[in-house]
């Protein structure tokens, strides 16, 4: 399959710099996969879309603020993406514009007033804007950044070293049902999730199970193959656990829907799929679902709206049809639906 298949037209303005004002007011595209038909609904009606006996499955990762400014010794100004710890406690970064940067050259941290924080060393380059850093601390990556981390925003969403907006980001760009914390990316399909629409779903008698999958950081990597099978997907980790495979299998076995919100949920549940049952389970994955692909579990989607030539657009195009989803995405921009991470969202059945 050519990747420029893949491609739409996007006009920019349409790509969410912020979230709606409120989680549940972002606007939902109901799509019927079988018939192609739309509907344009509002996210506070997802409820009148799931049946009770239904299984809503979510990815309760939790956001790592991994994104950090710091300097140099000379003052200049650097831009860092946490990726994870090594066996010996060494943080694995992304820097921006890190050819400036020299082994064993001195880094000190700022925190989200822009003051001087701590230090480390840049132990070791390795390739494609990544670094092993030593950081001068007796304080865990988690705890440090949590400190002075931002939001991992996507590169589309322009944001500086704001404290303001960055309080604003770390709430919003989170789910509510966030738990298990890992993730460089949020699973963005759940963000439109209020507490409130959670407990309306199960008084309405909608299951609901999780599962875990720690977005990386390869989850914004664009294909640049020619061709779709070429691409070499990233691997994630995942874990689902005894009590929420239960759950799934016997929704499945009482002939209920299993709803996955966000593509993340659907590789993890794909990944484990035997048939119509999965185990539970931990480990990486690497699946690629893209159009040809034949799911065992999902049966409906929520999802945002994704990237020309993505993984996750492809993803969306397998369970759809790409001629259906490519329609309903020229659809949502003449109705000027709002794009990406921040952006509106799509159920697809």
């Amino acid at each position: 399959m050519q990747t420029n298949t893949l491609d739409y037209d996007l006009p920019p303005e349409l790509i969410a710099q912020t979230p709606a004002d409120q989680r549940s007011a972002s606007r939902l595209l109901v799509m019927n996969r079988k018939t192609a038909a739309l509907r344009d609904r509002g996210f506070a009606d997802i409820a009148d879309c799931i049946e009770p006996g239904d299984c809503l499955v979510l990815n309760n990762t939790k956001v790592t603020p991994a994104r950090f400014f710091a300097r140099k010794a000379t003052g200049a100004r650097l831009e860092g993406l946490f990726l994870e710890a090594d066996a010996t406690g060494r943080w694995v970064v992304m820097l921006k514009n890190s050819r400036r940067v020299k082994p064993h050259e001195r880094i000190i941290f700022c925190d989200r007033g822009e003051s001087d924080w701590g230090e480390a060393e840049a132990v070791e380059r390795l390739g494609d804007g990544r670094w092993r850093l030593s950081v001068k601390s007796d304080k865990d990556a988690l705890t440090i950044l949590n400190e002075i981390g931002f939001a991992p925003l996507p590169p589309y969403i322009k944001r500086d070293a704001d404290a303001a907006r960055a309080k604003i980001d770390l709430g919003r760009y989170q789910t509510v049902y966030a738990s298990r914390p890992g993730a460089v990316a949020a699973p963005t399909a759940g963000l439109h999730f209020t507490e409130a629409l959670l407990e309306q779903l199960e008084v309405k008698g909608v299951r609901r199970a999780h599962v875990t999958l720690h977005v990386g950081a390869g989850t914004f990597k664009p294909v640049t193959a020619d061709r779709l099978e070429d691409h070499q997907m990233h691997s994630e980790h995942y874990e689902v656990k005894a009590a929420d495979a239960e759950i799934i299998n016997e929704t499945m076995a009482q002939g209920g829907r299993i709803v996955a919100v966000g593509t993340t949920s659907v590789r993890t549940l794909e990944t484990l799929a035997q048939g119509r049952h999965i185990s539970a389970g931990v480990g990486q994955t690497a699946l690629f679902i893209r159009p040809g692909y034949e799911f065992q579990v999902v049966d409906a989607i929520i999802t945002n709206f994704h990237l020309p030539r993505s993984t996750l657009l492809a993803l969306v195009a397998a369970f759809a049809g790409l001629e259906n989803v490519l329609s309903a995405y020229r659809h949502a921009v003449e109705q000027r639906y709002r794009f990406f991470s921040y952006g509106d969202a799509m159920l697809i059945v």
